[in-house]
């Protein structure tokens, strides 16, 4: 590790947010995957993924896992790496400050806070709230990936309807003071355009979900940021299998294979 501070690296993720070249992060879930994404060229950041984290240590998604064991994992991955590392800390685990304090603690620059749909004062005071105590922390460049759960909970209603609470969600959440928003769904071009219009360019982060626009076309429209959320592990765990079937036929490990560690 360099003798960067905290609010440094959070400066530098902050750039990386603002600059019009798109960032993406593959996210990651443990020390192991940390340094083999972050030593891989051309990765600038790291981003944790809560479900990939949890499921690592047998709990299931959705702050089952206790904030202690999520915060001690976020430590191992900060120390593997000199990049600037944002966590997953789904909806704040009862006390969204606080976890945001300790994740700082570890030296964490910037977090994904679910809304998960609370009333939009409530959200976007917890918004306001998160962003103070990061300041109180002495990193007031944190870069808080305010989610909205609009799409994720939305499935059932108008999509019309869905895209107008995403907007107004995440402009709370903007003048609340958080650099980006977070919108996971698979969106259409149309769509992004209506989030980076109305949030602003470079504000506007995705997921990469199969059936999404292509990341060069994201950058065309705007969009901030990239990431992979559990997907990565699911391609790791989806190797795995694939090995253990191709050895249960007779094979073995692939030619292909690296030495990493």
């Amino acid at each position: 590790m360099t003798g960067m501070t905290t609010a440094a690296r959070a400066s530098d993720l902050l750039a990386l947010h603002q600059a019009p070249e798109l960032l993406t992060v593959v996210n990651v879930w443990d020390a192991i995957t940390a340094k083999v994404v972050a030593e891989t060229p051309g990765t600038q950041a790291l981003a944790t993924a809560s479900h990939s984290i949890a499921a690592t240590l047998g709990y299931p998604d959705g702050e089952k896992i206790p904030v202690e064991e999520m915060i001690d994992m976020c430590r191992r991955i900060v120390e593997t790496t000199d990049l600037p590392v944002s966590a997953d800390l789904e909806g704040g685990y009862g006390d969204a400050p606080d976890t945001i304090r300790r994740a700082i603690g570890v030296g964490v620059v910037g977090a994904n806070l679910e809304d998960q749909m609370k009333p939009l004062a409530e959200a976007a005071a917890q918004v306001e709230a998160v962003m103070a105590a990061a300041a109180a922390e002495g990193v007031p460049d944190f870069v808080l990936n305010a989610r909205t759960d609009a799409f994720v909970k939305g499935r059932d209603r108008d999509r019309g309807e869905v895209l107008a609470d995403a907007v107004a969600r995440g402009k709370a959440f903007i003048d609340a003071g958080a650099p980006v928003v977070f919108v996971p769904a698979v969106l259409t071009e149309e769509e992004i355009v209506t989030l980076v219009d109305a949030f602003g360019p470079q504000r506007l982060t995705t997921i990469a979900i199969p059936g999404s626009p292509s990341l060069e076309r994201q950058q065309e429209l705007g969009v901030a940021r990239v990431s992979h959320g559990p997907m990565s592990q699911r391609v790791a765990l989806t190797a795995l299998q694939e090995l253990v079937e191709e050895v249960q036929r007779g094979g073995g490990v692939p030619a292909t294979m690296r030495q990493l560690n």
